[in-house]
């Protein structure tokens, strides 16, 4: 069967903040010269927003200079940030440290960002942007001299042996003078772009977090409007880098998260046990009782920043959002400058569009000149200053933020995620409790809160290089630190007579990447499923 073909000016792989943005700056600007440039978005989830887990307290710069009016439009930034806090927490108290000038919140906004992704993509199909919810772009396409033409989307109705069954549908071909990659954090397709284009030459390494939500609907009486809380601290030890936070939107609904920075050392280390324990802390667990859990998910972040941005252009396309690395750790966002990225490489496309180029060449050049350039530059030693411990990288943030202001003479650099495990010989057991059923809760449990679904008959899109290496290195040495760092139950060792055997739930996957990212020899790969598989996440 023959793949269809759709031919357009831009195509935006990936419907998040970027790369709607992206869309509708590129149309509005086309507006403005009185040209008709075609744009469509292609989005892995089944609706837009299904995908997008964030915290999130979002900074509304970007959102003011592409939507000025968004409030008489009702974007969804209902709930104004009136107090922040932020607590330290110690194995059974707490205190208040100063906020860091970085997480200040004034004139931010709690918000969910699924919700706002839902209506940035009602503003981009007004202006006349095509968005396809449910394709997976599984392929880059390249050109005879080698540029990107496009991207295709994935087969469906392949079975689990490769084959085609009875529903087979091929693949749709989107061909495109300009594409635009906004993947989100580790994209598939833009992990094979920074080989190919070797986009990441003479930059840092990038560092990930990991980062797990719930969503609450708590007591009246324990809810606090527009109130923002972040803890850093317990259960923490002071090598490892995380924290937490708790946001007070509307409708009594307080969003609880831990972060925990995945350059960890203990393969022992459980994010999602550490997450549930966090909950239990006697400063957390009154928020909780006598409420209900109503959502659960999980999503890698990126933490590199300044030092990790890779090449941004190559022959064809160009890198937005977060799938290059746009997060300010210190402030805890990332949406307003992934937005930003989208919006200047929009400017560059139209401008190599009516050039008839090759490459936007001038998006970076613009980047640096504009204000997410700079807000990253100053911040730039702020997270690796961590791997001295807790304190020493508190300390040194102090120095860094108070007397050299971002601008100290020096920068410090990254290492990769995925070689700083120690063998699980060089740490005990972690005893984690029990969960209770009321605050903190299994995995299983946690994952029916994705709403997480996939097609059972079709190829697995967690692959091995090589599966033996699962069991003699992954359990060998590190004790299978795979079934731990997973948030949802992927991964499991099963012991039979012949041995212990890795076995892949990839049902339960809610790709979040983390397992691309953490396996200590690069021997897993994370690819698209299906196109409308994954999590469904309502309000998140």
């Amino acid at each position: 069967m023959q793949r269809e073909t759709m031919t357009y000016d831009v195509v935006i792989v990936g419907g998040g903040p970027s790369g709607l943005a992206a869309a509708i700056r590129l149309r509005q600007v086309a507006a403005e010269r009185g040209q008709d440039v075609s744009v469509c978005v292609i989005e892995k989830g089944s609706e837009v927003g299904a995908h997008i887990l964030s915290g999130a307290v979002f900074e509304p710069r970007s959102l003011d200079e592409l939507i000025p009016d968004w409030r008489e439009k009702g974007a969804p930034l209902n709930t104004p940030v009136v107090e922040d806090r932020f607590l330290f927490l110690t194995r059974g108290g707490s205190f208040r440290l100063p906020t860091p000038p970085q997480m200040h919140n004034h004139g931010n906004y709690i918000i969910s960002l699924g919700n706002l992704c839902r209506w940035l993509g009602r503003q981009a199909e007004e202006l006349g942007v095509e968005i396809y919810p449910g394709f997976a772009a599984a392929e880059v396409l390249y050109g005879d001299d080698g540029r990107v033409v496009g991207v295709a989307t994935g087969d469906l109705g392949i079975g689990r042996d490769g084959r085609p069954t009875a529903n087979h549908q091929p693949g749709i071909e989107l061909r495109a003078r300009q594409t635009l990659f906004a993947e989100g954090c580790r994209g598939s397709l833009t992990k094979i772009l920074f080989e190919r284009f070797e986009l990441r030459d003479g930059v840092d390494p990038q560092t990930f977090a990991i980062g797990i939500k719930e969503l609450w609907e708590v007591a009246p009486e324990k809810h606090r409007l527009g109130h923002v809380i972040h803890t850093t601290g317990w259960p923490m030890d002071g090598r490892t880098y995380g924290g937490s936070f708790l946001y007070h939107l509307e409708n009594n609904q307080v969003a609880v998260g831990f972060v925990i920075g995945l350059d960890y050392a203990n393969p022992r280390l459980s994010p999602f046990d550490e997450m549930q324990r966090f909950k239990t802390h006697p400063a957390i667990r009154p928020t909780f009782e006598g409420g209900r859990r109503i959502a659960y998910g999980a999503r890698a972040l990126n933490e590199g920043g300044f030092q990790s941005i890779p090449k941004l252009t190559f022959p064809g396309g160009a890198l937005i959002g977060c799938t290059a690395g746009f997060l300010n750790v210190p402030k805890i966002k990332g949406s307003h400058t992934a937005m930003k990225s989208g919006m200047v490489a929009a400017e560059a496309v139209i401008e190599t569009l009516a050039a008839d180029g090759v490459e936007a060449v001038g998006y970076r050049a613009a980047l640096e000149a504009s204000w997410l350039w700079d807000e990253l530059r100053r911040v730039r030693n702020i997270r690796p200053g961590f791997r001295w411990g807790f304190w020493a990288g508190f300390a040194h943030a102090g120095l860094d933020t108070y007397l050299f202001r971002g601008s100290a003479p020096w920068t410090l650099h990254h290492h990769a995620d995925h070689s700083q495990l120690r063998p699980a010989a060089e740490f005990p057991e972690i005893d984690y409790p029990k969960p209770d059923g009321t605050v903190s809760f299994d995995r299983n449990s946690s994952v029916f809160f994705s709403s997480t679904n996939h097609e059972e008959n079709q190829p697995p899109h967690l692959r091995l290089a090589n599966p033996a290496v699962a069991i003699d290195v992954n359990l060998r040495l590190y004790d299978a630190p795979e079934q731990r760092y997973c948030p949802a139950g992927v991964y499991e060792i099963v012991h039979e007579a012949a041995g212990p055997r890795l076995q892949i739930n990839a049902q339960n996957c809610v790709h979040c990447k983390t397992c691309d990212i953490k396996d200590p020899t690069q021997n897993i790969t994370w690819v698209t499923p299906e196109g409308g598989g994954g999590p469904n996440y309502p309000n998140m």
